[in-house]
């Protein structure tokens, strides 16, 4: 091929693979982190857990994921009574009695290439073990038999962190890692709406974008990825987690680069940059704790937009509650005062960050959230007379 046809591949490919993120997240409300967990660890061919309350639509986003691959899915909730062959399929009992050992695998996990096993740490020694061969080396040891599996991607949901020692390799398997937290207060509209759609019959279904072929496509432009210039700034986030008490494996930090160049390949770049580091948030977390403490890590070592948005988001959201807080309240209620005070702070911050970012998005946000503290403050200044 053509350096020219080999780039016009290049950028059908990265145009697939946003395509995939983007249907991935379509359905689901606030879940367009699980959505980009999830689509790094295909990308990269590594496993994720999800971990939260159910509810949180993390079944339903690992069935729509195989359905956008057109990938074959196997799905399966474990319990500490789950048997091997629940799993992997029963005995042939016509092969036994001709002194043959086999299972009989059709629509079983060593037949799949997405897999999705809920409450994943539930699971029995004899089952763990076969998925930590599973997982690292894709080999099923079915009694003395080496089987290759198909497997692609793993996908473990948990409402817990395992605390268990017996636990902790397979934990360390799952590359990466997500916290999903139940929806806020304002997204709970949304949520109505979309659960409604659903539930009618009105969402259409998931067509494939991708199929397993061009899939592996994807997964070589990782290792093209130009990651020469992130490696210091990688190495010095080492550091830094290490001395906050963020201790990654060896695993971790040496795989940590498919995924910063997944994330290259998601935003549709062959260069990794300072900002694809951000994805050491799914990977350096173990705790649940974790997730807060790496995020502030981050945000401290990495100039990006991002952290300035997400925290003009969760300004605007405060700023809506108390919008409704006030409209409850009565004239020269106390709380008002209080309110006022929190809100000329907030609008402070704001005007700092105007000062710090050039990005137009991070200037837009921070102007609108900055129209609406100065719509409540004279709606506060009104009722308290001012």
């Amino acid at each position: 091929m053509t350096g020219n046809t080999d780039s016009s591949r290049v950028s059908t490919l990265l145009n697939r693979v946003h395509q995939f993120y983007t249907s991935l997240a379509e359905p689901f409300v606030g879940r367009e982190e699980e959505a980009r967990v999830i689509t790094l660890a295909i990308i990269a061919r590594e496993h994720t857990v999800l971990i939260g309350e159910p509810g949180t639509a993390k079944s339903a986003m690992a069935r729509r994921s195989a359905e956008l691959i057109n990938a074959k899915f196997f799905k399966y909730l474990l319990t500490k009574y789950t048997e091997p062959s629940e799993l992997f399929g029963p005995l042939d009992l016509n092969a036994l009695k001709e002194g043959r050992y086999v299972r009989i695998t059709k629509g079983k996990m060593p037949e799949a290439e997405i897999v999705f096993l809920d409450e994943v740490f539930n699971a029995n020694s004899a089952v763990l073990n076969a998925l930590l061969s599973i997982m690292q080396e894709r080999i099923w040891y079915d009694g003395y038999t080496e089987i290759k599996v198909p497997l692609w991607t793993l996908i473990g949901a948990t409402n817990r962190v395992p605390e268990e020692p017996e636990l902790e390799a397979i934990y360390d398997r799952f590359l990466l890692r997500q916290y999903a937290r139940p929806l806020p207060e304002n997204r709970w509209g949304e949520l109505l709406e979309a659960g409604w759609r659903i539930e009618s019959g009105k969402m259409p279904p998931a067509k494939p974008v991708l199929d397993m072929t061009t899939l592996t496509e994807v997964h070589k432009l990782v290792f093209n990825v130009d990651i020469s210039g992130i490696k210091p700034k990688l190495l010095r986030l080492f550091a830094v987690l290490e001395e906050r008490g963020l201790h990654l494996t060896d695993r971790r930090k040496a795989k940590s680069l498919k995924i910063i160049a997944a994330n290259a390949l998601l935003e549709g770049r062959m260069k990794a940059e300072e900002r694809d580091l951000i994805v050491l948030k799914y990977i350096a977390p173990k705790d649940i704790e974790d997730f807060d403490k790496v995020n502030i890590v981050l945000s401290e070592e990495l100039r990006m937009p991002e952290r300035f948005i997400k925290e003009l988001n969760d300004i605007k959201a405060n700023v809506k509650e108390a919008g409704r807080l006030v409209d409850s309240m009565r004239s020269y209620d106390p709380r008002l005062v209080d309110l006022f005070r929190s809100l000329k702070i907030a609008k402070s911050r704001i005007l700092n960050i105007l000062k710090e970012t050039d990005d137009e998005r991070v200037r837009a946000l921070a102007n609108e959230t900055l129209h609406e503290i100065d719509e409540l403050l004279e709606k506060i200044s009104y009722k308290l007379g001012m």
